[in-house]
């Protein structure tokens, strides 16, 4: 199996420039569930030219978390910073706790949920850098009840923000 070749370049200058992206710890969250899941982005695909996107995800000691589900345009990779997350890996759920890594392909069937009863807290990366935020916003106007769909709008909503299940 040969290494994948570096990416054409997508930056011609002769010098670099200085346009970067910094969002600093003290930042209050961006979303926050009502059963106290707070998700903030670190770096939306929009930020990033669409090369990936990066948020941190701070569970409540709720349950809480998506089933098995997989996307077909889409990897996403989970690092756990804190606590004990269960991860489901293809065709299983496994606990991973602070410093493991999945990586999902796309099609790659995966979940993830918090059942310990304590915080805990990952980093959930996402490439390309889809525009993620608006999916998991209507989630959280469904929760709050400031929304409602009816089933096919359910449907169209998973099909337009590539979610399967």
């Amino acid at each position: 199996m040969s290494l994948p070749a570096y990416p054409p370049s997508r930056y011609d200058g002769e010098h670099g420039h200085s346009r970067t992206h910094l969002r600093r710890a003290d930042q209050p969250p961006d979303i926050t569930y009502p059963n106290g899941v707070k998700v903030t982005y670190l770096a939306r695909g929009t930020e990033t030219f669409g090369d990936f996107g990066l948020y941190r995800w701070d569970f409540s000691p709720e349950l809480s978390g998506p089933g098995p589900h997989f996307h077909r345009g889409l990897s996403e990779s989970f690092f756990v910073l804190d606590g004990n997350i269960r991860l489901y890996s293809g065709d299983r759920w496994v606990d991973a706790g602070a410093g493991d890594f999945l990586h999902v392909p796309p099609g790659g069937i995966h979940g993830f949920r918090n059942e310990s009863g304590e915080p805990a807290s990952m980093l959930l990366l996402f490439a390309p850098g889809a525009p993620r935020e608006e999916y998991f916003e209507t989630l959280l106007k469904l929760r709050d009840g400031s929304l409602e769909i009816s089933e096919s709008e359910r449907d169209a909503f998973g099909t337009r923000h590539d979610n399967w299940d």
